[in-house]
């Protein structure tokens, strides 16, 4: 049997608050189409029922963008890959249904994707004109984002062990919930990146865990930032305006500390010196100048995505998908999201 020139993949993410389709063919991305919904900004978090109902709007208008901008129709297209979970259980149904019935009219097979190992392959995917080389194996991920904060130990495109992760909550979440008590729109990750560089890293401190191994935790350091503006706010009712950008370098050094830590303990005890970063938080200024530090530092090979790759979309879900369709492992039309997965799922 001749083997396939072309393999052509449409991608489907729709996990969270993103609708995202994209194509990619050989690896190489065709189209990339990212709607994303402001209703959740007045409520200070992703509201599940309104990002269901939002993912049934913009979904066939995202991917009806994807095939134009790559200039092909659903008949061009070897399979649908979908994200099949973690994430909202809504959301997820939107994506999931759409793919069964496009799959039916366009008679091609299904691929479910993880949605965490899309994010580590996200470094895998080609773009025309850029040239740089993908990260060897076996190499560490460190995957940071607003559900999840892990370190993957990556042995294939499809092999992955976690070898760390949060016993609570994420480094994302930490961002978030931290801004939300100091008045900060959501999300508020980019604003306290965007403030924390105006401020003095050193002023004001926050109380780090103390976790065993290469796992993490971070509700604590939420608790220690609470009680510290309780306190501060009885004497001063102007304290987080008077000290916003102090507290956001603070905070941000903090968590920074945090994840660096484990990934320097993951790094010596496995030698393994090639490091990748995933995940909306990976997009931090912050947390990417002291990976560049620490990559200088102790001789890292370091590999940190492009913006557009850093959030939820489908590109890495496509090119997952791309990976899974060499291997022959696709899904039937009894596929069900889960709200929960393990990374070997």
């Amino acid at each position: 049997m001749p083997v396939k020139k072309n393999i052509t993949i449409l991608g489907i993410e729709s996990s969270c608050d993103d609708t995202s389709a994209a194509i990619i063919q050989n690896g190489l991305i065709c189209s990339n189409i990212i709607s994303g919904q402001k209703v959740h900004e007045s409520y200070g978090g992703v509201v599940p029922e309104l990002a269901s109902r939002a993912h049934q709007q913009n979904i066939i208008p995202v991917i009806d963008q994807a095939f134009k901008q790559a200039g092909m129709t659903p008949s061009d297209i070897d399979a649908i890959a979908f994200t099949r979970g973690p994430g909202l259980l809504g959301s997820l149904l939107v994506g999931t249904s759409f793919a069964k019935g496009l799959s039916l009219a366009a008679n091609v097979p299904m691929i479910d994707v993880n949605h965490l190992q899309g994010h580590v392959l996200a470094h895998f995917i080609k773009e025309e004109g850029n040239e740089k080389l993908p990260p060897s194996f076996p190499h560490l991920c460190l995957l940071v984002s607003g559900g999840n904060s892990q370190i993957i130990l990556v042995k294939d495109h499809l092999e992955m062990d976690v070898i760390g992760q949060t016993i609570d909550d994420a480094a994302g979440e930490a961002f978030d919930k931290c801004g939300k008590v100091m008045g900060l729109p959501y999300p508020a990750g980019p604003i306290i990146d965007k403030l924390a560089k105006k401020g003095n890293p050193e002023k004001i401190s926050f109380n780090k865990p103390r976790i065993q191994g290469l796992n993490y935790s971070f509700s604590g350091l939420k608790t220690s930032f609470l009680y510290h503006l309780r306190d501060e706010l009885k004497a001063d009712p102007d304290y987080v305006e008077k000290n916003k950008a102090d507290l956001c370098a603070g905070l941000q050094k903090t968590i920074i500390d945090i994840l660096l830590g484990k990934l320097i303990r993951a790094s010596k005890e496995t030698g393994i010196n090639e490091i990748t970063v995933a995940g909306g938080v990976s997009a931090n200024s912050g947390l990417r100048k002291e990976l560049g530090k620490q990559a200088q530092k102790r001789n890292w090979k370091l590999y940190i995505p492009e913006f557009r790759y850093t959030t939820d979309n489908a590109a890495m879900i496509a090119i997952t998908g791309y990976y899974k369709y060499l291997k022959g492992e696709f899904t039937d039309h009894s596929a069900v999201p889960f709200a929960r997965m393990d990374i070997k799922q």
